[in-house]
């Protein structure tokens, strides 16, 4: 079991770098995806019983690039493709390199890969999709299963993506220096994104879902390999590393949400904590300030207190400040309310959450309601409270945080 275990770490490693080598020699994503995937299937059968290959990255390379020349025959065979298009076709076997020599190359496509998945052609959702499939290696099954959805929906979204991607014929290969900063910034943003579906499920009946952190984290440390020196990258694999070292104590055995405040600290991860603040304290003091960054920051305030009443609130009130002017967004303004109110007091956080009463964006969030039903607590209003619970318990999609809101609303009564 162990060793089976390895080889599927190995695979899902190496299936971003080995589709890369194919998109960029045959350009033609969706079936150097099957073919890819075909390369991975013969691995995992054959590699328990035969032992993995001395070169096994160049074994899948191998394997992969047989079966997409193979497809290139066949197609030409049954389509009768012009004289043209079969000397292409013909071209680009012939400059395929010879099994050693690809063995010898040790470049990674995974980032260029991750662009191309995260390319703004593509949307939000499709993104998420082509990125859990081409790059983390997930099944369409497992994504479907950790979004909720069918898993024919997942594959026609994941194949709409492939069909995006050649309708428009987006070029394989990093882009140009201008706009690579925003394109790693939506590559950085898939990624969170991936990781806050994972940590904080948005439906069904578990608060978390594993699979998807843990590939976020994997991810996300990939292209910290890759980039070494960006800040930002730094940045979000420290926030994912110190939020996720909670994970353990964030839910009861009977699969009710824990808040922050009533955890175990003991239970907390302290390997991950002690990383992603070295990450963090690293990136702060070398490179320029970002979102990322200051949210990993912030998430290490919490870290370090070893009780809940040692966090350091003026701290983070001044993180948030920070946060705000360069990154605003609602939800940093719902987080920087809490700060305030357990700094100035709960009057204080609920004038700001006046500010997103008219935001389109989070006014029927459940969320906004769940704070501002937190800070009615604290400030005695008892009613008014009650009533933004019940509110926030209608909203949630989260069968866990809707258990956790009626029972904060059920003390009231």
């Amino acid at each position: 079991m162990r060793r089976d275990a390895h080889i599927e770490d190995l695979l899902r490693r190496l299936a971003p770098q080995v589709l890369g080598v194919l998109v960029r020699r045959y350009g033609q994503f969706d079936a150097c995806e099957d073919a890819v995937q075909e390369a991975l299937v013969a691995a995992a059968v054959g590699w328990p019983e035969e032992g993995v290959p001395e070169n096994p990255r160049g074994w899948l390379i191998t394997v992969a690039d047989r079966r997409m020349a193979d497809q290139l025959r066949s197609e030409h065979a049954r389509r009768r493709r012009e004289d043209r298009v079969a000397a292409t076709a013909s071209a680009d076997a012939a400059l395929a390199p010879a099994p050693g020599d690809e063995q010898s190359a040790e470049h990674d496509d995974t980032l260029t890969l991750l662009f191309l998945c995260c390319h703004p052609a593509l949307s939000p959702a499709s993104q998420i999709a082509l990125t859990l499939r081409a790059v983390g290696g997930l099944t369409t099954g497992e994504i479907a299963s950790a979004f909720l959805v069918p898993e024919a929906t997942m594959a026609q979204r994941i194949s709409r993506a492939k069909q995006r991607i050649r309708a428009t014929g987006i070029p394989f290969g990093m882009p140009a220096e201008p706009d690579r900063a925003e394109r790693l910034r939506v590559v950085l943003h898939v990624l969170y994104l991936i990781f806050n579906e994972g940590y904080s499920a948005s439906s069904g009946p578990d608060l978390q879902r594993g699979e998807l952190t843990r590939e976020a984290i994997r991810l996300t440390r990939e292209v910290h390999r890759l980039l070494p020196d960006d800040g930002e990258v730094a940045g979000l694999l420290a926030l994912m590393l110190l939020t996720d070292a909670r994970r353990s104590a964030r839910t009861g055995p009977d699969g009710a949400l824990i808040p922050i405040a009533e955890q175990d600290r003991g239970r907390w991860d302290r390997g991950s904590i002690e990383e992603g603040i070295a990450l963090v304290t690293d990136a702060l003091s070398g490179t320029p300030l970002g979102p990322y960054q200051l949210q990993a920051a912030i998430a290490a305030v919490h870290a370090e207190a070893a009780r809940a009443e040692d966090t350091d609130w003026p701290q983070i009130v001044a993180l948030y400040g920070v946060l705000e002017r360069i990154s605003p967004n609602p939800v940093v303004t719902l987080n920087h309310a809490v700060a305030v109110a357990m700094v100035r007091g709960p009057r204080a956080g609920l004038g700001l959450l006046e500010t997103l009463d008219g935001d389109d964006r989070i006014s029927r969030h459940h969320r906004l309601e769940a704070v501002r039903a937190h800070l009615l607590e604290m400030a005695g209003d008892r009613e008014a409270a009650l009533a933004s619970y019940r509110t926030a318990a209608r909203r949630s999609t989260s069968l866990p945080e809707r258990r956790y809101l009626e029972t904060r609303a059920a003390r009231l009564r």
